[in-house]
């Protein structure tokens, strides 16, 4: 399994409405696409001193799959509009990591 991480940083006054567009916009339009090999998404929010971080953890079967989803030039970020004007700055690349190992207790 491969993770893909990005990451984002918003106002905390636009930390919510960013959060909304998030899940009711961007994470449903990436669902839309039916990606093969795409198994979920994760979102962590950070609150910080002067602004709010949001953290994306995608997990894909292979980086064949994030290929699929992403192209060849598949370190590119997807931010659409809607995201791009609630934000204040955004990782311009994401990072992809191999699962070698993962132990859940819930």
């Amino acid at each position: 399994m491969i993770k893909r991480l990005w990451h984002g940083w918003t106002t905390h006054e636009n930390a919510d409405l960013y959060f909304n567009v998030l899940t009711t916009q961007v994470i449903p339009g990436i669902e839309a696409k039916a990606i093969p090999g795409y198994l979920g998404i994760e979102v962590l929010r950070r609150e910080l001193e002067d602004e709010i971080e949001f953290v994306t953890i995608m997990s894909f079967r292979s980086l064949d799959d994030i290929i699929a989803f992403q192209g060849a030039d598949y370190q590119k970020c997807y931010v659409p509009e809607a995201a791009q004007r609630v934000l204040k700055r955004w990782d311009q690349t994401a990072q992809h990591y191999e699962l070698k190992e993962s132990r859940n207790h819930a």
